[in-house]
């Protein structure tokens, strides 16, 4: 099979580096002989702009959804678009909990096949495709049926006190898990795309997927064209609908091939122990990152949840805007990822650093503009959502604690993409520990009770993020990430 020429890099032309990944730590800026600075950026960018595009898009269709959820009732009743609001942001973290498994073995997915793409072997790429769609299979199959079983516990665990929210929250979730499968298998296929660089197809796929999300958002929510009006279930269930069609699309175009992947069925989905030894040796720490991210979210998220419907609400509208911002950081990571996992595969450490810092480069500057459109229209924005003049006037304020911290998120999430890229999970995983299990909620539960009241949950929040950033960026310029060898190399 020939490899697809979107799928080239300036990599692919160099010739193989050292055969042990050892030597100098010292992150050295140099790039090789022949090798053009604007070459790379080429590559990155390409790589990265379909991901933005499609991270973006599906943030979008995500504050269109929670703009939907929070005018219902109009400017007659706008308490119950608050309350469904609050209702949505209570299923946030529950749902994240239990994607913990899947989103943890996509990190080995997507290192795994980063690196046998840089060695050019597409035996073992396939073979951890079909290895990742076999494990996300099993783990999400029982973390559906939990989820149905246990949503209405899970909602009033993260602090839901009026029964209406509790109901709403509660069949939001349900459905959420009911549709649980194919949007974790889609993601599975994502991750083995971008890996190879293949981020334009995830985009149009996902691009579609979300158009069918909010068609069907305006059906449901409101009742539109005959069918029956379903408030926050049909904001729910329109998700489910649109991530069916992207898991459809999806398969459909890994079975085809794209080039360097393709899904043969006929090899069986039968456990290989070395793949999945390397993947759980990626994934595990991975995991453990993603668990304690979330329990440390759980946290915070209950510290705000006592603060009332309100500020619950208010909270959650401006957290649904920052999460847009996080779209430029991961986006570029997905760069940093895929393109540090090839130059490992092809023993070019050189390269894999020369992409790093230039990834970090664009994505700061895009990460400025996006900071100066929060700084400047955040009240405009955040009256989208809902028009209680009070939550205007909160969110306005702590719109300007999301545009500061637009810098230092875009290059944690990208250094923290290399490292991952690299292998090196578990030390992104200690890191999470320290900032987001330790320093958010404990800052959060202290300040919030002060008279900073909700602004202390913001506070919080950008001291996880500074001391983050700074944490991922030493162990980077440590360099130890260059002697990572994956068990099967050995």
């Amino acid at each position: 099979m020939k490899t697809n020429e979107r799928l080239q890099t300036t990599l692919d032309r160099l010739p193989y580096g050292d055969e042990v990944l050892s030597g100098d730590l010292k992150v050295d800026k140099s790039l090789p002989d022949g090798v053009k600075s604007s070459e790379l950026y080429k590559d990155i960018i390409r790589i990265a702009w379909p991901s933005f595009v499609e991270l973006l898009l599906t943030q979008l269709v995500s504050m269109v959804d929670l703009m939907m959820v929070g005018s219902m009732g109009g400017t007659a009743n706008p308490q119950l678009g608050t309350q469904a609001l609050a209702a949505v942001g209570l299923t946030t973290q529950p749902k994240f909990l239990l994607m913990t498994a899947f989103v943890a073995m996509n990190t080995g997915v997507t290192a795994l096949i980063a690196r046998y793409k840089g060695q050019g072997n597409r035996e073992k790429a396939n073979l951890v495709v079909r290895q990742g769609l076999l494990f996300t299979f099993c783990a999400t199959l029982i973390m559906s049926i939990l989820g149905v079983i246990f949503a209405r516990p899970m909602v009033i665990f993260m602090g839901a006190e009026e029964e209406a929210v509790t109901q709403m929250a509660t069949i939001y979730l349900q459905i959420q898990m009911a549709g649980f499968l194919t949007m974790a298998l889609t993601t599975t296929i994502t991750a083995s795309l971008r890996a190879v660089g293949d981020s334009k197809t995830c985009m149009i796929y996902n691009m579609i997927a979300n158009l069918v999300n909010v068609v069907f958002n305006w059906i449901l929510i409101y009742g539109n064209l005959g069918f029956p009006e379903m408030g926050v279930a049909g904001a729910s269930l329109a998700t489910v609908l649109g991530q069916f069609v992207a898991f459809i699309i999806a398969f459909s175009v890994i079975l085809k091939g794209n080039g360097f992947l393709k899904l043969e069925l006929k090899r069986g989905f039968k456990p290989d122990k070395p793949i999945l030894t390397d993947m759980l040796g990626i994934g595990i720490p991975a995991m453990g990152e993603q668990l304690v991210m979330r329990a440390g979210m759980i946290i915070y998220a209950k510290t705000v949840a006592s603060l009332g419907t309100t500020a619950f609400a208010t909270h959650q509208v401006c957290m649904n805007i920052q999460a847009l911002s996080f779209m430029t950081g991961q986006a570029f990571a997905v760069s940093a990822t895929s393109l540090m996992g090839q130059s490992l595969g092809k023993r070019r450490t050189d390269m894999a650093q020369a992409y790093t810092s230039r990834t970090r480069t664009v994505g700061f500057c895009v990460s400025m503009c996006l900071a100066t459109i929060f700084a400047l229209f955040g009240k405009q924005i955040v009256g989208l959502y809902n028009s209680d003049p009070e939550i205007i006037r909160i969110g306005g304020h702590i719109m300007l604690f999301v545009a500061f911290l637009q810098p230092f998120q875009g290059s944690q999430f990208i250094i923290a993409g290399g490292l991952r890229g690299a292998g090196d999970t578990k030390t992104t995983a200690r890191i999470t520990f320290i900032t987001v299990l330790l320093v958010r909620p404990i800052v959060a539960m202290i300040l919030v009770r002060t008279s900073l009241w909700l602004y202390g949950a913001w506070v919080a929040l950008a001291c996880d993020q500074i001391l983050r950033t700074a944490l991922v960026f030493a162990r980077y310029k440590s360099g130890k990430w260059k002697t990572i060898k994956l068990k099967t190399e050995k």
